[in-house]
This record gives C-alpha cells, sequence and structure tokens, in this order.
C-alpha cells in the first residue's frame, strides 16, 4: 500500500498538524491573513459536534438566538476590564456606506455587551428569570500568531448567555454548563479532560470565577477546550439589568456566559491523530465505515451496494467508495488520511471467499468477516473504537502528568512538555514570574491537596494545588 507523505510527529510536531489539516481536506488559509476557508470533511465534523452540543445544551433549557455582528464601541466600554482585555484583540470598523461612522463599531469579539444591553431591555420581572440563551456565530480577533482551528482571526463558536435572579442560581448555571462540556468532550471527542478553576492571570476579562476544560495534546503542549464563566453582576450593573424581585425590590441580575469553538477540532487532531493522519472518533465521524469496491464486476457492485444498505439501516454513517479508477492503495491512503474509523475492502477476491475484511483505523488492525455478517461486525467496531480513543487520552494524559516541589526542576522538565501538578500560594505576581521563567501557565486549579506545603514559586504557604504547563 503507499504511504501518506506526512511529516512524522516525532520529527516536527506543528509541520505534522499542517500536513493533516491540508492532506485529510480539513482548511485552508483564507485571503486575509489569519482568517480560514473550513473545507467540506471539516465542516462535516463541525456540524456533527454542533448537533451533538446543541442537543446538549437545549436539555439545559436554554433556546437559541441571533445578535448582530457589529457592536458600538459604547457598548464594549461599558464594562471596563472587558474592553481592557478585548482591546488588543478587537477588529473595529471606522467607515461605512463610503462615509465615517458617527460612532466606531467594534466586529464582534464575544457577545457579552450585545446580549445584556437586550437583558437589560427582557428582564423586568422575577418571573423573566432565567433567561439562557444560545448563540452559533462566527467571532473575530486579531491574532498575532493563526494556526488554522487554534487560533484564527474569525473562527466559528457557539456562546451561552443567560440572566438569574440570584448569584447562586448563577454559579450554578456556570458549573452545570462546564460539566456538560466535560461530559461532551470525554463522550463525543473522545477527549480526556481536566476541569477546574481559571487563576486570576488566566481568568475572562470582566468575569468573577473562569472554569475551563483543558486537555494535553500529544505533543506534550495544553490546549484550553471550552469555558464557563460565572460574571457575577459586573454586566448586569454595566447595563443595568434589573428586575423586581417577588417582594417588589429592584435586584440586578447575576449573568453566566459559556463558549466552546472550532478550537475543538483542533484538539481532535493533536489528541487522536497519529503518523497516518487522523483517527476520528465514531461519534463525529462524517463516515463512520467506508466500503471499498475494488472491482467493478456487477456481482461485486451489487454485494457492496447492499453492505452500504445494511449499514445504512443500522444508523451507521456509510460512503460507498466504487472509484474503480483511482487505484486501491490511493483510495485507501485517502480515507485513512480522513481518519475514518473503518474500512470493508470488497473485491472479487472476498467475494469468492464469502468473507469481506474489515480494517481499523485506530490500531490499522485487520479481520475478516462472513459476507452477511459485514455490516454488523463494522457497526460494533463502533463503540469499540470510541471507547478505546477516549482510554488512551486519558493514559496519556494521566501518564504525563508529574507532581513537582522544585521550580529549578519544573523549570528544566516543563520543555520536555506534560502537566504538573504543583502547590501555590495564589498570589498574583508570582503567576506573573512562573511564566516569564519557565514559559508555562497555571491551566487551572484542581481539587487535591497540594504536593508540598509550601508554594512552588513563592516558599509561602500553599493554598491552592494548580496544573501547570505549556499551552496553545
Amino acid at each position: 500500500m503507499a504511504k501518506a507523505v506526512l511529516t512524522p510527529q516525532a520529527a516536527n510536531f506543528p509541520a505534522w498538524y499542517q500536513d493533516v489539516v491540508a492532506r485529510a481536506e480539513l482548511a485552508e488559509t483564507g485571503p486575509v491573513r489569519g482568517s480560514m476557508v473550513v473545507r467540506p470533511w471539516g465542516y462535516a465534523i463541525w456540524e456533527l459536534l454542533q448537533a451533538d452540543m446543541d442537543r446538549r445544551i437545549k436539555a439545559t433549557g436554554a433556546v437559541n438566538a441571533a445578535f448582530p455582528m457589529f457592536i458600538p464601541m459604547s457598548f464594549l466600554e461599558k464594562e471596563q476590564e472587558h474592553v481592557d482585555g478585548f482591546s488588543p484583540e478587537l477588529a473595529v470598523v471606522t467607515h461605512g456606506g463610503g462615509e465615517e461612522l458617527a460612532e466606531p463599531l467594534a466586529v464582534r469579539p464575544t457577545s457579552e455587551t450585545v446580549v445584556n444591553h437586550y437583558f437589560a431591555r427582557w428582564v423586568q420581572s422575577h418571573r423573566d428569570l432565567p433567561l439562557m440563551l444560545n448563540l452559533w456565530n462566527s467571532v473575530v480577533r486579531w491574532e498575532i500568531r493563526p494556526r488554522l482551528f487554534l487560533r484564527t482571526t474569525e473562527f466559528l463558536w457557539q456562546e451561552g448567555h443567560t440572566a438569574h435572579a440570584t448569584r447562586a442560581e448563577a454559579v450554578e448555571e456556570t458549573r452545570r454548563m462546564l460539566e456538560v462540556y466535560r461530559r461532551f468532550m470525554e463522550e463525543t471527542l473522545a477527549i480526556s479532560v481536566v476541569t477546574g478553576e481559571k487563576s486570576p492571570g488566566e481568568r475572562f476579562a470582566g468575569a468573577e470565577h473562569t472554569y475551563t476544560c483543558e486537555a494535553l495534546m500529544r505533543d506534550g503542549k495544553a490546549l484550553q477546550m471550552g469555558t464557563s464563566h460565572d460574571l457575577g453582576h459586573n454586566f448586569a450593573r454595566a447595563f443595568d439589568i434589573r428586575f423586581s424581585d417577588a417582594d417588589g425590590e429592584h435586584r440586578h441580575a447575576a449573568t453566566t456566559s459559556w463558549g466552546t469553538s472550532t478550537r475543538m477540532i483542533g484538539g481532535v487532531i493533536m489528541v487522536h491523530g497519529d503518523d497516518h493522519g487522523l483517527r476520528l472518533p465514531p461519534a463525529i465521524a462524517p463516515h463512520q465505515v467506508v466500503v471499498l469496491q475494488l472491482d467493478e464486476e456487477a456481482e461485486v457492485a451489487a454485494a457492496a451496494a447492499r453492505l452500504e444498505a445494511e449499514l445504512c439501516n443500522a444508523g451507521v454513517r456509510v460512503h460507498l467508495d466504487a472509484r474503480t479508477h483511482t487505484s486501491f492503495g490511493r483510495r485507501s491512503v485517502d480515507w485513512e488520511l480522513k481518519g475514518v474509523p473503518v474500512r470493508i475492502e470488497l473485491g472479487a477476491r472476498e467475494l469468492a471467499s464469502g468473507r469481506a475484511t474489515l480494517v481499523r483505523r485506530d490500531d490499522r488492525s485487520k479481520t475478516s468477516a462472513p459476507l452477511d455478517g459485514a455490516a454488523r461486525a463494522a457497526a460494533d467496531l463502533l463503540d469499540e473504537i470510541q471507547d478505546g480513543l477516549l482510554a488512551g487520552s486519558r493514559t496519556f494524559r494521566e501518564e504525563h502528568t508529574h507532581r513537582v516541589t522544585d521550580l529549578d526542576e519544573f523549570t528544566a522538565r516543563v520543555g520536555e512538555g506534560g502537566l504538573f501538578l504543583a502547590a501555590w500560594s495564589g498570589d498574583e505576581e508570582s503567576e506573573r514570574v512562573l511564566g516569564e521563567r519557565t514559559g508555562a501557565t497555571i491551566r487551572c486549579l484542581v481539587d487535591a491537596e497540594p504536593p508540598a506545603p509550601t508554594c512552588l514559586v513563592t516558599g509561602e504557604p500553599a493554598r491552592h494545588t494548580v496544573l501547570l504547563g505549556r499551552a496553545y
């Protein structure tokens, strides 16, 4: 079989990543620096992610809505910490219709400001709460070092926004959505994540608390996969979101926001991919099974069509590849690059023997199955592959998570990659010093006993256990 031409992961992981994105036909760079064209295979993956996530979000009681892409600068300026946090990434429109605008417009970097402007109009009474909206849109953040799916100037994402009568309800919603994200990433993306609260230096601009799902990529770097923010009363005060409670008193609502993006596709590539291309979890594979028809004979074509119909009737996303004008080797490599979980190879030889060849993408193993049971055998492999990919992700993360108690040791080891558990005093200046000295960041605070009684950086009494690592 012909081999796919990919840079080996061990030789140059960033080059391998770019090769996979290109050769699996996921995306290409757009005409504007930092922009991205998502190709059909990449977008089909996104649609499957979106449908699954959308179902989970609606189960919490949120409903979908749409808001404008252009936001008056005065909206952003109402919450100073928020505008300060996003100002380096803002794209601003100053002219339209050939004339200078009376007020500059920010191209949506996130929708807290415009959503809360309308929350203030829609919320009058405690009976209007909770108000729970979800948005599927694109946002623009002017990236200095773009990378397809991971950091692009414009990207697709999901963002939720809610308003509640009490702070306790908002905190509960923030944590509930973190759990929704965790389950989605593990059950659907087959990516094992660590959840926890962000440190002050990594907190969302304008939030009281930010919670995150952190995953470990195959090159030893962390990737923030999704975040959920407790905004307290900050945005409610800035936008005057007030309601009358059951006693007739006027109170400010408490709000939340939470989001994920096409960055998750980048995570899937880097967690599951190997030197032969993608390895897609069946839950998000546009084609879960591909039937490769190897010969043009009518009997072979009929048998391949029967397999396709059986798999389709079983609820499997199946594709019949009858391109006999393209070599078997080239077609096999194409589907391997694209990460299709299972291939069924069927030609005259298989028909004569009464058995089809099944090829798994996760471990590239081959087995045979009787023709009348090949469809069921292929379908049965899907759950096994999905579970195996999650188990592999969890094992890799656990084997590459280390406890450190000495800053010099951490500084020496962090370049090798992986995640590190350390004791931290909570001092914000020490967080900055840690980053400058090691290039690592606090990915999140975790619920565990500190590995040492004193802070890794300051030597002061430890208050938290933190997960450290270099990140995308």
